[in-house]
């Protein structure tokens, strides 16, 4: 489980993008259970994701097949790197930033 935060301004409304970026990235669309959003897609079993502490981060949590290809694994890859990229608004390179930045803090 891991928790990115959302660039501010980007928080309203956060299950609606979240819904949306499923349906766009993933071409599926997400199934509701209590406060998550869930799908199965490619070498995911699993993808969990809910609204955070106070609204400003997004909690994810995987859960991988094991029998995947290695081109379903590198699909499945490239489509969850741009899901969380349209859900946060940040790029893969400031997510780690922040997350290098989160973890000094502590």
């Amino acid at each position: 489980m891991q928790e990115f935060e959302v660039k501010r301004g980007h928080t309203k409304d956060l299950r609606a993008t979240v819904t949306g970026a499923f349906r766009e990235c993933f071409g599926v669309e997400p199934q509701p259970e209590a406060e998550k959003a869930v799908i199965t897609f490619g070498a995911l079993a699993r993808l969990e994701v809910w609204p955070g502490s106070g609204g400003k981060t997004v909690v994810v949590n995987t859960v991988s097949r094991k029998d995947a290809s290695e081109a379903e694994i590198l699909d499945t890859n490239r489509r969850f790197r741009t899901f969380l990229e349209k859900v946060t608004d940040f790029t893969a390179k400031e997510r780690v930033k922040r997350a290098k930045k989160a973890v000094e803090k502590e």
